[in-house]
């Protein structure tokens, strides 16, 4: 009896070893079935953008078949490098991150690397480093529409006197809008026709700490000042309140970008000039297919490069639009990114 059952047990064995050597090391279906896990890393979800972004890029993963684990830090650095270890842990096949200190982060991609990982730069880029792809939209080209908005805009009006907000000195996108409008701005300010009159940095790309600037400039300046050049729709917010109680809010021209509600909304009512539009779906889209594509091996094309201090980074950058009050509805609207009762049906200012 007992020499049946190790004769059994024997049959059994050499029935399993039989077919893993058919199989010629095959990985199982089980196995050949497993879902990616990308990992995504946010510096932050309090701005409307942001969670836009994780949406979009989630939605389009699992359509993907891809499941998506996501993790912000509230633009801590060091909750940021947590946030990236635990992903680590567990086992992500991609990671894809938006750093609040493009130098900081240098160290997840170190991680990453070390334990096998590709790293997808999403939207900012991290610095000093050899991230495996950069996808971003073409930021110095979102600072020269800036600019070139506004020149043309006060066309006549000599010099043009700008007060410019920077956005968050660790976000390297930052220095790209400022040197996208700085060559926009060089022949202007060559000959005279515009001048910077007060320039400052707002930190973490608070609104509040924007609106500081902007009352300090109206305070040494008082109405000697033509436009407002804000980085994004937040630093343009700030911007708008400071105009606001020095009664001026319409009257000085404001930048911004992300088209963001509010930002629409205040276009809509004259008091933001302008916004640059980054179609969202298309940037976290394709974001999405290419982390999916590193999580399975798969080879990537990138066109164009990004030096990020260290080397040459692989680069997707998409396009964007300029958005006026003219602009809105055959653009942010009609692409459904935001409604028509929610633009022109607010009151607020």
């Amino acid at each position: 009896m007992r020499r049946r059952s190790v004769l059994a047990v024997l049959s059994c064995l050499l029935s399993a070893l039989t077919a893993a050597i058919l199989a010629g090391g095959r990985p199982s279906a089980a196995s050949a079935a497993r879902r990616p896990v990308i990992g995504l890393s946010l510096d932050t979800l309090t701005a409307e953008r942001w969670q836009r972004d994780r949406d979009l890029f989630v939605a389009r993963a699992a359509e993907l078949g891809a499941d998506v684990l996501v993790q912000t830090a509230n633009s801590d650095d060091a909750r940021q490098i947590e946030n990236v270890q635990a992903l680590i842990s567990r086992k992500v096949d991609a990671l894809v991150i938006v750093p609040h200190d493009g130098r900081a982060m240098a160290k997840g991609v170190r991680l990453a690397h070390e334990a096998g990982i590709p790293v997808i730069s999403y939207d900012r880029l991290i610095t000093d480093s050899d991230p495996d792809l950069y996808v971003s939209f073409d930021n110095v080209a979102v600072g020269r529409a800036q600019a070139r908005f506004l020149l043309q805009r006060a066309a006549g009006r000599a010099p043009l006197r700008i007060v410019r907000v920077n956005g968050a000195k660790t976000d390297h996108n930052a220095f790209l809008y400022r040197q996208g409008q700085d060559e926009a701005l060089a022949p202007a300010l060559a000959s005279g026709r515009a001048r910077i009159v007060h320039d400052d940095w707002a930190q973490d790309w608070e609104p509040a700490n924007a609106k500081k600037i902007v009352n300090a400039a109206l305070t040494r300046l008082g109405s000697g000042v033509d436009a407002v050049l804000a980085a994004n729709d937040g630093t343009a917010g700030g911007a708008v309140q400071a105009l606001l109680e020095d009664g001026l809010a319409g009257k000085v021209l404001v930048t911004g970008q992300d088209a963001e509600l509010a930002a629409c909304q205040r276009i809509a009512r004259g008091t933001q000039t302008m916004t640059v539009y980054k179609p969202l779906k298309s940037l976290a889209g394709r974001a999405a297919e290419l982390a999916v594509a590193l999580a399975k091996g798969r080879p990537v094309a990138a066109p164009r490069s990004v030096f990020n201090g260290k080397v040459d980074v692989p680069s997707v950058l998409m396009d964007v639009v300029v958005v006026t009050r003219d602009d809105l509805r055959r653009t942010v609207i009609k692409d459904g990114y935001q409604s028509e009762s929610d633009v022109f049906g607010a009151s607020r200012p």
